[in-house]
Order: structure tokens, then C-alpha cells, then sequence
């Protein structure tokens, strides 16, 4: 069974980091090619290739925290009607009765907020410990020093594993099956 959460999460967390860092980077580049268009578009030598690419990395943190909401979303769909070392899970309809085999967006939402919700309370068990650690063992002051969206996106990695043990507990329409 444990080999099962492994790869299950293993599956999700290079869908969740494909898609996101995928999308913010499109975006981002967006972002930087209009604000260079904005700008009356000048000849593109090395101060402003240099001014672009400070730009750019500057853009994609912030759209990064956008897009992992996102690919969140995107990504629980995947999760199920996956057989993984002799599991799987389904996720049944409002009645309970039947299983969906082709899960759609629509199918996920009441699924997603209680996944979700669930994510939200593991990354802020982790912040709490991280932040207890951090006061009693290293010099920093406070959260804001350390703490960005790639430290956020390492405990969603860490709490998507979790929640993917705790879900069909959690979740009445979810249930681990044999197949």
C-alpha cells in the first residue's frame, strides 16, 4: 500500500511541478515581452537582455503562486482510475453508487475544496514546525526572511503525499480499490 501513495504521489508531483513552473514561465515571459514592447522596444543588446532577464526572474515567483493554484486543480483529475501497484482510486458520484470513469473538472470541485482544505491545514502544521525550528535553532528573526514560494511549494509537495493517505478518509466519494 505504501508503494502505492509513493507513486501515486510521485505521478502527481511532476504533473503539479510540470504544469506550474510551465505555465508561470509562459506567463512571465508574457509579462516581460509586453513591458518590453511598452517600452518602445529598443535594440536588444547586453543591458537589455540583462534588464529583461532580471525582469523575468522577478515575474515568475509571483506568477508561480498563482499557477500552482491552478495546476492543483488541474492535477487531482489525474490521480484517479490509475492502477498502481494493485490499487487504485475511484471517485464515485454524488449517490455513492457509481464509479466515474472519465472524471471531469466539474466532477472534482466538492473533491478539491475538502483536498484542498486538507493541504492547507498539513502546510500549516509544517509552517508551524518550520517556524519553531527556526526561532529556537538558526538566527533568523522571523517567517519573511526564509519563507517564499519555493519553500511553499516544497511543504505542498511534502502535504500532497499525506493527503493523499488522509483523502479517502476525509472524503466519502473517494475509496482506495484493488484492480
Amino acid at each position: 500500500m505504501s508503494k502505492f501513495y509513493f507513486f501515486l504521489w510521485f505521478r502527481w508531483a511532476i504533473r503539479l511541478f510540470t504544469c506550474s513552473v510551465i505555465l508561470a514561465f509562459v506567463l512571465s515571459t508574457l509579462i516581460t515581452s509586453y513591458i518590453y514592447v511598452k517600452q518602445g522596444m529598443p535594440s536588444l543588446d547586453s543591458e537589455i537582455l540583462t534588464a529583461l532577464l532580471h525582469v523575468e526572474i522577478f515575474w515568475f515567483p509571483i506568477v508561480w503562486s498563482f499557477t500552482v493554484l491552478l495546476a492543483l486543480f488541474r492535477s487531482l483529475k489525474y490521480i484517479f482510475n490509475i492502477c498502481i501497484a494493485g490499487y487504485e482510486l475511484k471517485l464515485y458520484s454524488c449517490d455513492l453508487k457509481d464509479i466515474i470513469l472519465h472524471v471531469g473538472y466539474g466532477d472534482l470541485v466538492k473533491v478539491w475544496r475538502k483536498w484542498f482544505m486538507l493541504i492547507i491545514w498539513l502546510v500549516g502544521a509544517m509552517m508551524i514546525l518550520s517556524l519553531s525550528y527556526t526561532y529556537m535553532f538558526t538566527s533568523f528573526e522571523g517567517v519573511f526572511e526564509w519563507f517564499n514560494i519555493y519553500w511553499l511549494f516544497s511543504f505542498i509537495l511534502v502535504a500532497g503525499y499525506f493527503s493523499f493517505i488522509f483523502i479517502s478518509g476525509r472524503c466519502k466519494r473517494v475509496k482506495v480499490t484493488k484492480c
